[in-house]
């Protein structure tokens, strides 16, 4: 290709393609490059309250009104109802002992719910990857981006004021020329791989392993498992987790019969049961664990497994002069809270205010994309790092899970009245009180010298100022339903008022019946 594009965009995922629309909407000339051909399979498939929120603000700053369906479960079914997905209120986690069948405790003490959503309607939602990213790769080129698809590129060097990368395209050569490179191919993927960038791994956290695939035939849990009480939401109607020790077994339901299943373990226990057999390992899993293989009896995989052997990654580098990764492609941690998707669309977010201001963007601004991705990244594998540490304590585990799930729902909500600054960094890393506190409870934890009451004063300690759910109520055992009223009390703490939330949660979809006429 002769031509100069202003911006090549390496992968078309959603977040490759969300980068060239947003491009294209600035009037840059863009090139889309794909290693393969859509519709293909893709892990990483739930979306969190603050990833819709993300490509909410970026669809309406950009004027892509065709994405905004995308964010809450009701309005995507009725305006996409061939783009598959699935029904996220929350996320289930449930603690098993090898050997043993789950057995539902009193206090709930093997069980934490946490809603996300107060109905169907404003959920959050799985995507189904073969589809969504199919539909955005297809929006992209309606937009003008120049797509190339089965294109293998591996070479990548600046020639004056742009960047050549050079590759194959059906057998035959192919040079991609552009002022500025976006990375979107993921870990390990063409830039690090094309520039030799070495990886830098984090500190402390686990080796792990993973293997997953896509099922059908999937039995519910809580057909499995009924119970009487009102739960906070249909307990398989979410990110459900099967947590033991050393590591925790993924399921998530779409709406077109497939479930997304996968286990991600510790080294010690992957080596342990073989997961690298694939199919053999995945039946060796199910029968350490009773319950889950009742789940799972008449199941049967519509594709191969995938086994993964070194999940983890960070590259050491994430910008040049002339290029940048996304998040997705400068690391990865586990798809555990799935912090995936905020991840990479606050990526998506700051390259698209880098390229409001030039074609280029200036070093500075490239540096402190690194400095964010690279701080959100190590900020994360710290949490689930001592999160897998964790895992055989199931009350600890809980304890801190309500990091997470504190950090997430100020951060939605400060975003929501429109000051984000109120809640800098993924998981509040620059909040001036909840950032450091937070990081000394997860460092304590990792080595031992925090634990039960001791962990659950600590957590409640760092949480109080940033209480927008009533979080660390023991007085709810476990579940933890939408609730409007620790909300309200948080109004000060989030620079508005009691009416500012009102109008805050109508603007978000919340009937103004739903809300209580006292708070």
């Amino acid at each position: 290709m002769s031509e100069i594009h202003d911006v090549a965009i390496v992968g078309s995922a959603f977040a490759g393609s969300l980068t060239a629309m947003i491009a294209r909407r600035l009037g840059r000339s863009v090139v889309l490059v794909e290693r393969g051909r859509h519709p293909r399979f893709a892990i990483g498939e739930s979306s969190t309250p603050l990833a819709n929120l993300l490509l909410e603000d970026l669809a309406t700053r950009y004027d892509l009104p065709r994405l905004r369906p995308f964010v809450k479960h009701g309005a995507w079914r009725r305006a996409y109802p061939e783009v598959a997905c699935g029904l996220k209120r929350g996320f289930s986690f449930y603690h098993h002992i090898p050997g043993e069948p789950f057995v539902p405790m009193a206090d709930r003490g093997n069980e934490l719910r946490v809603a996300a959503s107060p109905d169907d309607e404003l959920a959050d939602t799985h995507w189904f990857r073969p589809d969504f990213d199919h539909f955005f790769q297809r929006e992209a080129e309606s937009l003008g981006a120049t797509y190339l698809d089965e294109t293998h590129l591996d070479r990548a060097e600046e020639m004056g004021d742009h960047m050549i990368l050079s590759g194959t395209r059906h057998g035959k050569p192919v040079a991609v020329r552009a002022r500025f490179v976006v990375d979107a191919s993921g870990p390990r993927g063409f830039l690090h791989r094309a520039l030799g960038l070495g990886e830098a791994p984090f500190a402390g956290y686990p080796e792990t392993q993973a293997l997953y695939s896509h099922f059908t035939g999937v039995r519910r849990w809580d057909e499995l498992h009924p119970t009487d009480d009102r739960p906070p939401y249909p307990v398989d109607d979410a990110a459900l987790h099967h947590v033991f020790p050393g590591g925790w077994i993924w399921v998530l339901r779409f709406g077109n019969g497939i479930t997304s299943a996968g286990v991600s373990m510790t080294l010690a226990a992957a080596d342990e049961i073989g997961l690298a057999d694939g199919a053999p390992a995945w039946e060796r899993l199910l029968a350490r664990l009773p319950s889950v293989a009742a789940q799972f009896a008449d199941a049967r995989p519509v594709r191969g497994f995938t086994h993964a052997p070194r999940l983890s990654f960070r590259s050491a580098q994430s910008v040049g002069r002339r290029w940048a990764m996304l998040p997705s492609s400068a690391g990865f941690i586990d798809p555990l809270l799935s912090t995936g998707f905020p991840l990479t669309l606050l990526g998506v977010e700051r390259i698209a205010r880098m390229l409001e201001e030039a074609p280029v963007p200036a070093p500075v601004a490239l540096a402190a994309h690194a400095s964010e991705t690279d701080g959100d990244l190590v900020a994360a594998a710290a949490l689930i790092g001592a999160l897998f540490g964790c895992m055989d304590r199931p009350a600890d585990l809980h304890r801190l899970l309500m990091l997470y799930f504190a950090a997430a729902s100020f951060s939605e909500t400060a975003r929501r009245l429109g000051r984000p600054e109120l809640a800098g960094g993924f998981l509040m890393r620059t909040h001036p009180t909840f950032g450091p506190g937070c990081r000394r409870i997860i460092e304590d934890t990792t080595t031992g010298r925090l634990t039960g009451e001791a962990l659950a004063d600590a957590v409640r300690s760092a949480v109080a100022p940033v209480d927008v759910g009533g979080w660390c109520d023991p007085g709810r055992r476990n579940w933890y339903p939408v609730a409007f009223a620790p909300l309200f009390a948080a109004a000060e703490r989030l620079g508005t008022s009691r009416a500012g939330i009102r109008t805050m949660l109508v603007r978000a979809g919340v009937a103004a019946s739903a809300i209580p006429a006292d708070l």
